[in-house]
């Protein structure tokens, strides 16, 4: 007879890492919100004066940067320091650039801002992600794990978006980066003074491979339990993964692009601020309170959090199949799908509303495109902490984020080009946007069957 399976406990260092995402996530999405409305905020009203391009261009570049230092922060903590001292490194650094844009009263001291915190981001984001997922022993349990620790993600986004956000009105935006400072430390001392529970996770860098489930990445004979991967070289195999994680990277950005983008339409065109950047051509009252434009930002967060155990445990069940698990190019083309439907929704929502558009059309478009998030994002830590050779896995866990780099380089010159007052010209305009995704993502789908091949290799 069978015994029935247990359900086994996470460590405690999961949320110990889970947490440090939670109260970074909360300062960066605040500050990822603020940047741009303040950028366009005229000067008397505390903010830079600047035209809604240029702080849509700053903004990009905050992002940009933030995006791809993990990159450099990976191959840190492939070679040289232990992942875990990069990670309170990063907190600490990133407390310190807040604090510049405390201070800030022109572009000189954003830069400064976004320099340090682009570096604190290097050395914190896939590193972090490196350790949780050294913290398991069944690579079955890495997608769950790592969709929960998404959603550990999405509430410090929910936090700052819904909560914090509203201290602008009441301490101005310099005032809230200094919040902002604060959190980032807090950070760095709750993760320090839980080092211990992480145990040996991420004391040495990746290139020890430290991974205790047996993964196709991990399936080479080891002399030792702990083997240095950096004096081995890259087989076939080893050279196709990297490829997978190249390509499912490379699809991303189309999905990346189009998701930041939307924020700019929500913002100016449906949204309100100050000044006639903004059309308003939406709705945002209820009853007699007028609803916070960061709001869209809090949707796509909760959304995040209820969905991360729902498919996380849908993940699990599918890998139990005899086909396994959904593979993660169909992942990443059903996420594209999704937001390209949200750019439906947001056409349709001008087509109905002729100017008062309904506040549930907002809330339906950021609902799509936090399904589409979810159904992807979280699982590229889980695939590349399944299939990286470890000499290389810091840099490839901070490569993920590079499609987001490219994704910020490039959705600002497309709003430029979509920008308009016109309802028609919108409509049209975004509509064949909204075409294209789908087209993508559809061809992404059916052609994934020999993309497939690459990650099985």
């Amino acid at each position: 007879m069978d015994t029935p399976k247990t359900k086994k406990k996470r460590p405690f260092g999961f949320y110990v890492c889970s947490l440090g995402f939670t109260f970074e996530r909360a300062a960066f999405y605040t500050v990822k919100y603020m940047l741009a409305i303040w950028i366009a905020t005229s000067i008397g009203k505390g903010g830079l004066g600047l035209t809604d391009v240029k702080a849509a261009s700053m903004a990009a570049a905050f992002l940009a940067l933030t995006y791809i230092a993990p990159v450099f922060g990976g191959y840190v903590a492939d070679y040289w320091l232990s992942p875990r001292l990069c990670v309170a490194i990063g907190m600490i650094l990133m407390g310190l650039g807040y604090m510049a844009a405390w201070q800030a009263h022109s572009l000189t001291m954003v830069w400064v801002m976004i320099a340090l915190v682009a570096i604190g981001t290097g050395l914190f984001k896939g590193n972090l992600s490196g350790v949780n997922g050294l913290l398991f022993n069944d690579e079955k349990e890495l997608n769950e794990a790592f969709s929960i620790q998404y959603s550990f993600v999405n509430t410090g986004s929910f936090i700052g978006t819904t909560f914090i956000v509203l201290l602008i009105s009441l301490w101005g935006f310099n005032l809230v980066f200094l919040v902002c400072a604060a959190l980032m430390f807090v950070d760095a001392i709750w993760f320090i003074c839980n080092m211990r529970s992480l145990g040996d996770a991420g004391k040495k860098p990746f290139k020890i491979d430290q991974r205790k489930f047996s993964s196709v990445a991990t399936k080479s004979d080891k002399s030792a339990e702990e083997k240095d991967a950096s004096k081995e070289p890259l087989t076939s195999g080893d050279k196709k993964r990297i490829a997978a994680i190249v390509l499912v990277t490379i699809f991303s950005v189309v999905f990346w692009m189009v998701w930041y983008m939307a924020y700019m339409p929500v913002y100016y065109y449906f949204g309100y601020g100050d000044g006639a950047n903004f059309l308003h051509r939406a709705n945002w009252m209820i009853g007699s309170f007028q609803i916070p434009t960061s709001y869209f930002d809090s949707v796509n967060a909760i959304v995040c959090i209820a969905l991360g155990p729902i498919f996380g445990h849908l993940w699990t069940k599918l890998s139990e199949r005899p086909q396994g698990d959904m593979s993660m190019f169909k992942k990443t083309a059903l996420g594209i799908i999704f937001i390209g439907l949200a750019y439906v929704v947001m056409v349709l929502a001008d087509m109905v509303g002729k100017g008062h558009t309904s506040i549930w059309w907002i809330v339906m478009v950021a609902v799509l495109m936090s399904v589409g998030e979810m159904v992807f994002s979280p699982m590229g830590n889980s695939f590349i902490t399944k299939l990286a050779p470890a000499k290389v896995m810091g840099l490839l866990l901070g490569f993920w984020p590079i499609a987001v780099f490219f994704a910020t380089l490039i959705y600002p010159r497309i709003y430029a080009i979509l920008k308009t007052s016109n309802p028609a010209r919108f409509q049209m305009g975004y509509g064949i946007l909204a075409a294209i995704v789908i087209i993508l993502g559809l061809i992404l789908w059916f052609s994934s069957r020999k993309l497939d091949a690459l990650e099985k290799s």
